[in-house]
């Protein structure tokens, strides 16, 4: 991994690290504002599967720890790729929850909500593309392109030897029909 790589990694995880293990301290001073997206998501979660948790500030600390492990996985390089698309799935209820500036009236409140929604939009793509980073080597499309194509030449040549072999072995049969005895 080349130190860019490196560098960005941990400095784009390093939000997740530290807010997430403040929301896992503290899931209390969020759970007013997150109450209304648990309330809806609580539903679902109950029918995917019963014994689910669905409490406001157990969701809090669910969502805080997985943002901390998956920022440390990102910012180590571990699992780059999937921590990257797990913290991406994470930021949209987060936004959705802390940063609702369509239900604020106040100019003030609305617009540092909005420029919250934007940074957290920037974060989203940056996540994106971390996980699409196959860190210079190739990815699946590529190599799964390459071996169709190593394939598809290899049964080739496969016809093109089976072809001459036929047409060796019919030059052999009729020679040695041509043979007395």
């Amino acid at each position: 991994m080349t130190p860019v790589r490196s560098l960005a990694r941990a400095m784009l995880s390093g939000i997740f690290v530290v807010s997430g293990y403040r929301n896992l301290r503290d899931p209390g001073r969020l759970a007013v504002a997150a109450k209304p997206v648990t309330d809806k998501v609580a539903p679902v979660l109950k029918k995917a599967h019963p014994s689910f948790p669905t409490e406001t500030e157990t969701l809090i600390r669910l969502n805080a720890a997985v943002q901390v492990s998956a920022g440390l996985m990102l910012a180590t390089g571990r699992f780059s790729r999937p921590a990257a698309l797990v913290l991406a799935g994470t930021l949209v209820p987060v936004t959705i929850a802390g940063h609702p500036f369509w239900n604020n009236d106040d100019p003030i409140a609305k617009n540092n909500n909005q420029i919250h929604v934007l940074k957290n939009l920037g974060l989203l793509g940056g996540l994106l593309l971390a996980a699409a980073d196959t860190g210079g080597k190739p990815g699946l499309r590529w190599r799964t392109g390459h071996r169709i194509g190593h394939s598809r030449r290899s049964m080739q040549r496969a016809v093109r030897t089976a072809r001459r072999e036929a047409r060796i072995a019919v030059r052999s049969a009729s020679t040695a029909r041509r043979l007395p005895g």
